[in-house]
């Protein structure tokens, strides 16, 4: 009896081994919160709901299967799921789904896919895989090469147009390269170069909706009814939660359909008003506990390759909370970023969990 139960804790041990706890506690705990939000947001309809239980049930999976693999052998996936990921961005190009004006959607028979969202992992994996191959003669042209690397992608998924899921995609691979030394002479020319062509993007590099989403966070009164609509009312949701929140299911803004995309873009409204204050600090502090494990299992990494990986992994999912709540709060202009684990949508959790495996691996590769 004895030795079963000691066969039965080393397989127990084994399962969890790759796991890095406080993540998997962090990301566990977004989780059943989000079960709980998507159900209210969705008018109390359990279509979603279940969808998001098996996208969920897969993406454990993933998560398990990718955390134990060490991040030198994913490396070797690096250019591959590049190649792959432009192939389907180009595929979107000419026989994507087009949406709400946006044609960001590729149908693959068995299911309807986002290729952005492989870019997410594709991306920094491939400049971090290019960094480590070259680490004992970096010079300036590989630089180059890695921005050529970043433009690819970015100037495809612009075409969609999705301004929001390019700028972040551009920022994932730029970690990589700040991570892999880039002098701070060179970042700092950068940053003044972008701000001197800031006229130039404004007149010919953003469409007119674009230009209209910053003049409306600038002031969304202006057009209540049309470009400043979505702002106001999630704001109004936010707002009216107060301190503890309007209680769950009781959200008069969500279930009266005021607010848009209450299941996907804009569900941190839904979770302002019905927790209100109280649980929008809950949620930040989580997001913050993942930020910062992930930055320490950076610090901590072995090689170029995983800490480069890990660091900009970190900050990409951070980016995109950030920037999913700054857009709901009115600090940001209106952009297609879902909220990462909460937001309904099969291909964004898969790419998270995907994200938050990779940051597992990296630790458990610490460990040994």
């Amino acid at each position: 009896m004895k030795t079963e139960f000691n066969w039965f804790k080393r397989l127990w041990r084994n399962l969890w081994a790759p796991m890095d706890v406080w993540i998997f506690y962090a990301l566990l705990i977004i989780y059943v919160m989000s079960l709980f939000l998507l159900y209210s947001a969705d008018g109390q309809d359990f279509g979603q709901l279940e969808n998001k239980t098996i996208h969920t049930i897969l993406s454990f999976i993933l998560l398990w299967l990718v955390a134990r693999t060490p991040p030198q052998i994913l490396s070797n996936f690096a250019l591959p799921m590049y190649i792959m990921g432009i192939l389907l961005l180009l595929g979107v190009h000419f026989f994507g789904i087009t949406v709400n004006g946006s044609t960001r959607w590729l149908n693959i028979g068995i299911a309807r896919i986002q290729p952005s969202e492989i870019m997410k992992i594709a991306v920094p994996m491939l400049i971090a895989w290019f960094f480590q191959k070259n680490e004992s003669n970096i010079r300036w042209y590989h630089y180059i090469v890695a921005f050529i690397l970043i433009f690819i992608p970015v100037a495809l998924i612009l075409k969609q147009p999705d301004l929001g899921t390019a700028t972040l995609i551009m920022a994932s691979g730029l970690f990589v390269i700040f991570f892999a030394g880039l002098p701070w002479k060179v970042i700092i020319s950068a940053i003044i170069g972008f701000v001197a062509m800031l006229p130039l993007i404004w007149n010919y590099g953003m469409h007119d909706y674009q230009r209209m989403r910053v003049m409306t966070l600038l002031d969304p009164t202006k057009d209540r009814l049309g470009a400043g609509y979505h702002i106001l009312q999630s704001m109004t949701a936010i707002g009216s939660g107060g301190v503890w929140g309007k209680g769950w299911l009781e959200g008069s803004q969500t279930h009266l359909d005021y607010i848009p995309e209450s299941t996907t873009d804009f569900i941190f409204a839904v979770f302002g008003e019905e927790f209100g204050l109280i649980g929008n600090i809950l949620l930040v502090s989580v997001y913050t506990f993942i930020l910062m494990r992930g930055l320490y299992i950076t610090f901590k990494a072995p090689t170029l390759y995983s800490r480069t990986l890990a660091g900009a992994l970190t900050l990409t999912l951070f980016c995109y909370a950030f920037v999913n709540m700054g857009m709901v709060c009115g600090i940001l202009p209106v952009v297609g970023v879902p909220l990462p684990l909460v937001s309904y949508g099969g291909t964004a959790t898969l790419s998270v969990m995907m994200i938050l495996a990779m940051l597992m691996g990296i630790g458990n590769q610490r460990k040994k």
